[in-house]
């Protein structure tokens, strides 16, 4: 209840040798439960009771185990996904918590741009190709996901969704579970969900070759296709494709946009203070963001744990597979120079859009570095119409 209560996504239960530690991920960071000493006495209890829960045998210590419990915490319905590891002293368990019926936001609430919203909300109605939302774990794709399949979720298509593990349970979706212990593969839970008539498909992970050539075909024979890979930025998508086994014509011809994103922590209204040291002057002259204009630090309060931050906000990076792009993937080319063409093209990468959350008083500057990279960096050119745009930021701050 209480890690419910304070928004954690997972709650660690870690055993060392002369303590049980409990932490919950909270906004992304681990942050530890006070808890007496005596705990580390119970630690085989607490362990047993998770395990009887999650219907894992309690007598197995030596192997990892995976498990699951469902349960209702006030109004929340609450999906808990269990694994347990053996460690040298004792056995570690990691929860992550999924609340079931927690309600989805619209496209216009997911924090993008004019220009990355119009684009998004054009691609998704389209009858078929593949749209890739690519980011580490924990980057929010599968929200992202999930959104547009709400967002075009009617009685005219048929949706089937493919993915490991079904996260949340979507009204009117055909949602399979992957069991690879049973046979049930991306790959072939694909090869099956074909041959149901489906107008769109959702493959939680391209994974392989196999997945990835399959999701090629599907879209190439009258699907619309999303799927999530793990990339650093967008143009990093389609090498990583043509890497997989797939030949590059068919992802030029297939491949209709990919979004990058990633997610930032939001600056506690509570307590977030003006920056005026000469470091954030420093920022200021580097990024071009006037002198006079305010950004933000967090300070730690009550209200945020003392952490400073409440919550989160995702940055976007938007690519449209353009002509150019199409003939440079034909080509066989770098993804450097497939990230120039897209900025040709006006594509904003995820550094020049956290910046756009800087300027507005969303988050830091050091959220925004510690989640991209330094070539993303060293190419971005602040100015006036990237800061300008904040039709969908106020909406999009996680709760």
């Amino acid at each position: 209840r209480d890690a419910i209560e304070l928004r954690a996504s997972d709650v660690h239960l870690e055993p060392f040798e002369d303590e049980f530690r409990i932490r919950y991920r909270i906004d992304g960071d681990l942050q530890e439960v006070p808890v007496p000493p005596s705990l580390k006495r119970f630690q085989p209890a607490i362990v047993s009771r998770v395990k009887i829960l999650s219907h894992l045998n309690i007598a197995e210590k030596r192997v990892p185990q995976d498990g699951r419990i469902k349960i209702r915490v006030d109004t929340h319905e609450v999906d808990i996904r269990v694994s347990i590891i053996p460690m040298l002293h004792g056995e570690a368990v990691v929860m992550r918590l999924l609340r079931q019926n927690s309600k989805l936001r619209g496209m216009s609430d997911l924090g993008m741009n004019h220009r990355e919203l119009e684009c998004f909300r054009r691609v998704v109605q389209l009858p078929h190709g593949i749209i890739l939302v690519t980011g580490p774990t924990g980057s929010g794709k599968t929200s992202t996901l999930y959104t547009a399949l709400n967002e075009i979720n009617d009685h005219i298509r048929k949706i089937i969704t493919i993915e490991d593990p079904v996260e949340y349970q979507l009204k009117g979706v055909n949602q399979i579970q992957v069991n690879e212990k049973s046979g049930l593969t991306f790959a072939r839970g694909l090869r099956s969900i074909l041959r149901h008539d489906p107008d769109v498909v959702l493959i939680g992970e391209i994974r392989d070759q196999e997945t990835a050539q399959i999701a090629v075909q599907a879209s190439l024979t009258g699907h619309l296709v999303f799927s999530t890979l793990h990339t650093n930025d967008a143009p990093g998508a389609l090498t990583r494709l043509v890497d997989m086994g797939v030949e590059p014509y068919l992802v030029a011809s297939s491949l209709e946009a990919v979004l990058a994103q990633r997610l930032v922590r939001v600056l506690c209204p509570n307590c977030k203070q003006v920056d005026d040291s000469p470091t954030a002057a420093a920022y200021k002259t580097k990024l071009g963001i006037p002198l006079n204009h305010k950004i933000f630090k967090s300070v730690g309060c009550r209200e945020c744990r003392n952490t400073g931050f409440h919550g989160r906000n995702a940055i976007f990076e938007w690519m449209d597979t353009n002509v150019e792009i199409r003939q440079l993937i034909l080509e066989n080319t770098s993804t450097d120079k497939l990230r120039d063409a897209a900025i040709r093209d006006g594509m904003r990468t995820l550094a020049e859009d956290g910046w756009r959350l800087v300027r507005q008083g969303v988050t830091t500057v050091e959220e925004v570095l510690s989640v991209t990279t330094a070539k993303e960096v060293s190419r971005t050119n602040v100015d006036e119409k990237d800061g300008g745009d904040e039709s969908t930021a106020a909406l999009a701050v996680a709760r």
